[in-house]
C-alpha cells in the first residue's frame, strides 16, 4: 500500500454521495420500470429485461439511495422493482444457477429491512429456496452453473461466497436451520480449496462429482489459471469478512488477512486494480468496481476485530474510496456512478465472452455507493 495516497475526507465522502445519489435520481425515468444491463457501452446503460445474474445490483442503488436521501420517489421507484424481482422467482425466470444472493440481497432483503414490505420477504426466501437446489451433497457446494451433475459443470466459484448472506437471512426469517447449514458447508469447501498458496484465489474449482474430493481450480474470467482475476479476489476479500461475522471461525480471519494482503500488494500506484492482478502497471483495462468491492469488506471486516486493527482497515479503505473518487468516478454524460470498470476481457487463456470491458458496470456502482454510504453512515448495516 502507497503510505502517501490520501485518504477521503468526511466532506469528501458527502460531495461524492450526494453526486451519486442525484445519478441515480436521474436514471429513474429509464429504470423504474426496466433493469439496466450488466454494463454499459460508451457508459451509457442499455436497458434490459430482469432475466441477468446482476439484476439485484440497481434496485440494490435506489435503496442505498433512500436510506441516504429518505426521498419517497427511490422507495416508490425500489418497491416496483421488488414486484419484478418476485414475479421474476415465481415464474422461475433465469433463476437455474447459484446468484440468488446477487438477485436478492441488495434488492429484496434490503426492501424487506427498509420497508417491512411482505412481497419483497416472499421473493428473497423463495430465493432462498431456489439456491438450495444448486447443493451438491458431494463435495459440498453450490454447483455455479448449468445443469446440476453435469460433468463439465460440476464446480463452484469464489464468488459465491456473496451469495450465502441470503441463505443465512433466510433461516434468521423462518428458523428452518437448513439454509444456514448448506452455506456454513459450501464457505468451509472454499476454506479449503480456492485460496493458492500465494494467497490468490482461483475463481473457479472443480470437485470430483464420484467422491466430492477437489480436483483442480481454473478461470473463466482472468487471464490464465494461474493468474489472480481481479474481481475474483475482491470477492474473497469481502467474502471472507462476511464468512466470519455469519460462522466466527478465526480462520476466516486468517483468510481475510492473506488475500486482501495479496491484493493490495498488486495495486498500481492509483490504488485502482488493473482487470487481473498480474498486471500492475501498463495499458491494460482497470477494474474500478473490483477495488470498490475490497473497500467494502475492509471496512465489513473492521466491524469485526479490536480497535486498533479497525482503525487500520478503516484508513486504508478511505484511500481505496479517495482513489476511485479520482479519475474514476462518473459526474456527467454517462449513467453509471463507476467509470472504467470490466465485465469480461477474453485473452488466447480464458473462456469469457468479451463485454463491458473499460465501462460501467451496475455492481461497481453499487458497491462504490456501499462504500460511501458506510463511511458516511457507519452505524448503518448492509444487507449481505
Amino acid at each position: 500500500m502507497h503510505e502517501a495516497n490520501p485518504e477521503i475526507t468526511s466532506s469528501q465522502v458527502f460531495r461524492y454521495l450526494e453526486i451519486a445519489a442525484e445519478r441515480v435520481r436521474a436514471a429513474l425515468p429509464r429504470f423504474t420500470y426496466r433493469m439496466q444491463n450488466h454494463s454499459s457501452i460508451n457508459n451509457i446503460y442499455p436497458d434490459a429485461d430482469n432475466d441477468q445474474w446482476t439484476s439485484g445490483f440497481w434496485p440494490g442503488q435506489i435503496w442505498l439511495a433512500y436510506v441516504y436521501t429518505n426521498d419517497p420517489v427511490f422507495k416508490y421507484a425500489g418497491l416496483i422493482q421488488s414486484e419484478n424481482l418476485l414475479a421474476r422467482i415465481k415464474a422461475k425466470v433465469a433463476v437455474d444457477h447459484h446468484d440468488m444472493g446477487f438477485l436478492y440481497t441488495p434488492s429484496c432483503t434490503a426492501a424487506w429491512a427498509i420497508t417491512g414490505d411482505e412481497g419483497a420477504r416472499e421473493a428473497a426466501i423463495l430465493a432462498a429456496d431456489q439456491m438450495l437446489t444448486r447443493f451438491q451433497e458431494k463435495g459440498g457446494f453450490f454447483q455455479a452453473w448449468g445443469p446440476m451433475g453435469a460433468p463439465d459443470n460440476y464446480r463452484y466459484i469464489i464468488d459465491c461466497l456473496m451469495n450465502l448472506p441470503l441463505l443465512y437471512w433466510a433461516t434468521k426469517e423462518t428458523g428452518n436451520p437448513e439454509y444456514a447449514e448448506k452455506a456454513n458447508i459450501h464457505a468451509a469447501t472454499t476454506l479449503a480449496n480456492s485460496i493458492r498458496d500465494d494467497d490468490s484465489t482461483h475463481h473457479t474449482f472443480y470437485m470430483n462429482m464420484e467422491t466430492g474430493e477437489p480436483v483442480r481450480g481454473e478461470t473463466c474470467q482472468g487471464y490464465d489459471n494461474n493468474s489472480s482475476w481481479a474481481r475474483g479476489q475482491a470477492w474473497a476479500v469481502y467474502g471472507a469478512a462476511i464468512a466470519y461475522r455469519y460462522t466466527k471461525d478465526p480462520k476466516w480471519i486468517d483468510v481475510f488477512n492473506r488475500v486482501t494482503a495479496y491484493f493490495l500488494k498488486r495495486l498500481p500506484e492509483d490504488l485502482v486494480p488493473y482487470w487481473d492482478l498480474i498486471f500492475t502497471s501498463g495499458d491494460e483495462p482497470r477494474d474500478s468496481s473490483s477495488g470498490a468491492i475490497v473497500a467494502c469488506g475492509l471496512l465489513e471486516m473492521s466491524e469485526l476485530v479490536d480497535k486498533e486493527e479497525s482503525k487500520a482497515l478503516k484508513s486504508t479503505a478511505r484511500k481505496l474510496v479517495a482513489a476511485l473518487t479520482t479519475g474514476y468516478a462518473a459526474t456527467g454524460g454517462t449513467d453509471g456512478l463507476l467509470l472504467h470498470s470490466t465485465y469480461s476481457k477474453k485473452t488466447p487463456y480464458n473462456t469469457c465472452t468479451p463485454e463491458g470491458v473499460d465501462e460501467c458496470v451496475t455492481w461497481g456502482d453499487y458497491f462504490y455507493l456501499e462504500a460511501l454510504l458506510r463511511l458516511h453512515k457507519p452505524e448503518w448495516k448492509p444487507y449481505w
